[in-house]
């Protein structure tokens, strides 16, 4: 995309956090160029707090935000949907303090961007190209980014489950292939770990219609599955909400092996504290690029 975008026209949509199990409402507006993604707690003043790696919070079961003291939780889907359809700039007004989880998937996001519709602007789009690979590892954990002129993901993960297993997804991020093959995977766990997680506080407002829950040798939900690998999928869409904190398109070819939220986040920290490891070019200034490239 060579300009940038916010959505056209203003959608709501109401939900249940997944965490907190509150009731909680969302609206999402136009905002002017630059803006990037800004969340607004209608119930505390339309006090704003910028989707930004700055303000990263807690990352343990989700990915939260806070600013000032004022929390946000569970960004990690809306935001993923954001990033992945296009969408540069928005307001999005909420009154509680965790995005609803809706379906457990980015599908109704993604619905509700596709009614909003996209509004271009002519501030050319500014893109974050890494330059050299970077890595973050941890217990046999690893999530690295290498150079690529364009968003490509590995994603891979391992659960001792027979219906989950070790499971990998590589794909060039594009709106098409997010909204059919990333986008309707839903967020998952397992039944055994449901009393320790309530215990935490966590999954108040989890239920199969909002998450799988799998048993110890099968799936509690009706339905089933999405897909085979919809484990792996979902772990894609929360990995791509998490580098939307960067706060531009990026440019490189992300591996993750058994990552999670904190890993995701770390990678962002690390990337964004050493500027040496990026640049910020345009649309214009990559294709120049890439055809010197061919033409050498």
């Amino acid at each position: 995309m060579k300009f940038e975008n916010t959505v056209q026209r203003a959608v709501e949509a109401s939900g249940v956090g997944l965490h907190s199990g509150v009731p909680v409402h969302i609206r999402i507006l136009p905002a002017p160029v630059s803006t990037g993604i800004v969340f607004l707690r209608t119930d505390l003043d339309n006090f704003p707090i910028p989707a930004s790696w700055r303000h990263v919070a807690r990352v343990s079961y989700a990915t939260s935000l806070m600013r000032q003291g004022v929390l946000l939780s569970t960004t990690e889907h809306l935001l993923s949907v954001f990033y992945s359809m296009g969408i540069d700039n928005a307001y999005v007004e909420i009154d509680n303090l965790e995005v609803p989880i809706l379906d457990g998937s980015g599908q109704p996001f993604v619905e509700l961007i596709e009614r909003a519709g996209t509004r271009q602007y002519r501030r050319k789009r500014r893109y974050l190209r890494i330059r050299r690979p970077v890595s973050v590892e941890d217990r046999g954990k690893r999530i690295s980014i290498l150079p690529a002129e364009s968003f490509r993901l590995t994603c891979e993960i391992d659960f001792p489950h027979p219906m989950v297993g070790r499971q990998s997804l590589e794909l060039e991020v594009t709106p098409e292939r997010y909204a059919s093959e990333i986008a309707p995977a839903r967020t998952f766990g397992f039944e055994y770990e449901l009393d320790q997680m309530r215990n935490m506080g966590l999954i108040r407002g989890a239920t199969l219609d909002n998450a799988v829950c799998f048993t110890r040798d099968g799936v509690l939900n009706p339905g089933g599955l999405r897909a085979a690998d919809e484990c792996c999928r979902h772990k894609a869409l929360d990995l791509i909400g998490d580098l939307a904190l960067l706060g531009r398109p990026l440019l490189g070819h992300v591996i993750a092996e058994r990552a999670g939220h904190a890993m995701h986040t770390a990678l962002v920290a690390r990337i964004m504290s050493d500027p040496s490891l990026y640049e910020i070019l345009t649309f214009d200034q990559l294709a120049s690029r890439v055809t010197q490239a061919l033409v050498s």
